[in-house]
């Protein structure tokens, strides 16, 4: 698959990243991770992104994302394409795409790089560094410290052919119409905002129809229904399911920072689809969290 063919396949329908299986003990799951993915795969996500940020990319060592890959690529190989998140420093970022790219990724979601404070200027020779390390197709993810401004993209666009995506992590409405505006039909624009669904309507409206949704990972049905919904400007299923279940879903993982993954994780578990704990630093949900949020579910039906 081409850069530009992934493009195109983006452009469209609902995307999602698989969490990761952990055993007990931490150690990664290759057996139930498969599973997983080939529960997930005929509800009809465009793509699916391994190891990305609700994969807990932040917390895997690079034999473990070597695992985690190559176990995404072989079990969806023909069904959906595998995109492969890759971060960190400008180097071990490279690293991490190329080794994508050796396993048969279709494509790579840039994260940030972590814990320094870089001008802008410099974050953007860091995803050019990165795109010109491979020739899969590259989303750059506008979130945190990476905070490119539209002049940034237009400038990597002219440079990096294989830069075929941006996905906005941070909610700027000014900088969104901008980057939208200046940049086009060259990028596909994503919809990353944690809990999309809430925002989806509005960046619909922006021009960004596509977004990622985490709870496919254990309401695969609602997650595909509410998509459908947004697409066809059915508003009163949106609204009937964002009342019933997205705020209030909101309240509990708005509880403690890193519950954006953990609630993933426990939704999972309930939903018969237990993908073992989160990785410190983050922080599983306490038990009575966990039982309001299989009341939140069970208002939804079988998925």
């Amino acid at each position: 698959m081409s850069p530009q063919e992934l493009k195109q396949t983006i452009s469209a329908g609902l995307l999602s990243f698989p969490i990761t299986d952990f055993a007990p003990n931490g150690d990664f799951r290759a057996d139930t991770y498969a599973r997983r993915l080939e529960w997930l795969a005929p509800y009809g996500a465009t793509a699916l992104f391994a190891a990305g940020g609700t994969g807990e990319f932040f917390s895997l060592e690079p034999t473990e994302y070597s695992q985690i890959i190559r176990t995404a690529v072989q079990t969806c190989q023909g069904v959906v394409p595998i995109l492969a998140g890759a971060g960190g420093p400008t180097r071990v970022a490279i690293q991490y795409a190329q080794e994508a790219e050796r396993l048969g990724a279709k494509g790579i979601l840039l994260l940030p790089h972590y814990l320094s404070e870089a001008h802008q200027d410099g974050v953007a020779a860091h995803v050019e560094q990165v795109c010109k390390a491979v020739k899969i197709g590259v989303i750059v993810y506008n979130r945190n410290v990476c905070r490119l401004q539209a002049h940034h993209l237009e400038k990597l666009a002219a440079t990096c052919p294989n830069l075929i995506g941006y996905k906005d992590g941070l909610g700027e409405i000014e900088l969104m119409v901008s980057i939208r505006r200046r940049l086009g039909d060259r990028l596909s624009y994503l919809g990353g905002l944690p809990t999309a669904e809430v925002y989806a309507m509005a960046y619909k409206a922006m021009g960004v129809p596509v977004y990622s949704s985490a709870v496919f990972n254990f309401i695969p049905k609602t997650a595909v229904e509410f998509y459908q919904a947004v697409s066809r400007n059915d508003h009163a299923t949106v609204n009937r399911l964002l009342d019933t279940f997205f705020l209030p879903y909101l309240e509990l993982r708005n509880r403690k920072a890193g519950y954006a993954v953990s609630i993933i994780k426990a939704g999972a578990k309930i939903a018969g689809h237990d993908a073992g704990p989160v990785r410190a630093p983050l922080t599983d949900l306490t038990s009575e969290e966990a039982a309001s949020l299989a009341k939140l579910m069970q208002v939804l039906g079988p998925q």
